[in-house]
């Protein structure tokens, strides 16, 4: 008995030590969690670079826009845009200047994920937070980066999928899609998830796809093309505006305008924007792609003026459908 209550009050105290010790590790790890960076004050002043992609893109422009006027309004920020210009050695070397200068925080669009994945590597490992908008790197936001803030590329392309298949051709026909830059995640993303939204209707038929690179001249070859082969598509989906506009030209070309639906994806405003397009009869619709500028620098004020020890590492930005029933309230906007 003796031997039995010594063994049993040996391995209470074994118990007691070890929940003593989990209770000091975790107390421990609370005490350890750091603000993401050390120099952060609500008095600071803070420089945030932004590696755009191509600002030659009419979207690119657009958020270039939202973002500066985002960070104008906060007195402490200074933001600096550097145009990559469609290439990633350009991009790749001005990330490594933003790391030379010693931002405080870097935003950026990347042109394509893989290339531009070790340089954002070599950002995070200087110490400086990286929120990437719209395309995403190789990795995963909270860990190989910041945070990624955007739109749900694939949700954005199934909805437009959907409309096609129970709005446009509700008694089915043939479609063709024009792809982006097939390196980039919003490429891949859009593509599947139209084809993915128009398999609701099995009477419509996917006859054609190809990259045209987001660029409207070679849309309107790729579709110029695709008329040919497939005379009898009815409808085309753009991954972006600029390449609905090129798809309309193709169109024209054949002789053909009016008679083919076109959905681009952006919903740019302006003159040259693609809800100006679905308001005035030249596009059946358009969905809207969020810049995510004003959520980036709520973010970065979370980060630098807040001293936030973590953030949410995925922020996505709600879409809208450009349809005829919303276009020109929404030029109004």
């Amino acid at each position: 008995m003796v031997i039995r209550s010594t063994r049993n009050s040996r391995q209470r105290a074994w118990q007691t030590c070890l929940l003593a010790g989990t209770f000091l590790a975790a107390a421990g790890g609370a005490q350890a969690a750091e603000p993401l960076v050390k120099a952060c004050s609500k008095t600071g002043e803070f420089v945030i670079g932004f590696s755009q992609a191509n600002n030659a893109e009419p979207y690119r422009q657009h958020v270039n826009d939202e973002l500066t006027a985002a960070a104008k309004a906060v007195s402490q920020f200074t933001l600096q845009i550097a145009d990559g210009a469609g290439s990633v050695n350009t991009q790749t070397s001005q990330v490594d200047n933003f790391i030379t200068q010693k931002v405080d925080l870097l935003l950026i669009s990347p042109f394509e994920a893989s290339p531009l994945t070790p340089a954002v590597k070599r950002a995070m490992e200087a110490g400086i937070p990286v929120i990437e908008l719209d395309r995403k790197t190789v990795g995963d936001p909270g860990k190989d980066y910041t945070a990624f803030i955007g739109g749900d590329n694939y949700k954005i392309a199934f909805e437009a999928g959907k409309y096609t298949a129970t709005k446009l051709l509700p008694d089915g026909g043939e479609v063709a899609v024009l792809e982006g830059l097939p390196s980039s995640t919003p490429a891949v993303e859009r593509l599947n998830g139209f084809k993915d939204g128009v398999k609701e209707n099995d009477k419509i038929k996917v006859v054609a796809e190809q990259a045209a690179d987001w660029l409207p001249d070679k849309a309107q070859t790729a579709f110029a093309a695709m008329l040919q082969a497939n005379p009898d598509i009815k409808m085309v989906y753009a991954s972006n505006d600029m390449m609905a506009a090129g798809a309309r030209l193709a169109a024209k070309g054949a002789g053909k305008e009016g008679q083919i639906k076109i959905i681009g994806t952006d919903g740019l405003p302006g003159p040259a924007g693609g809800i100006r397009a679905v308001a005035e009869g030249e596009w059946a619709a358009t969905f809207t792609y969020p810049t995510g500028a004003k959520e980036a620098i709520d973010m970065a004020k979370s980060v630098l003026l807040d001293c936030a020890t973590s953030v949410e590492p995925t922020v996505t930005v709600a879409t809208t459908a450009i349809t005829p029933e919303n276009a020109k309230q929404m030029m109004g906007n």
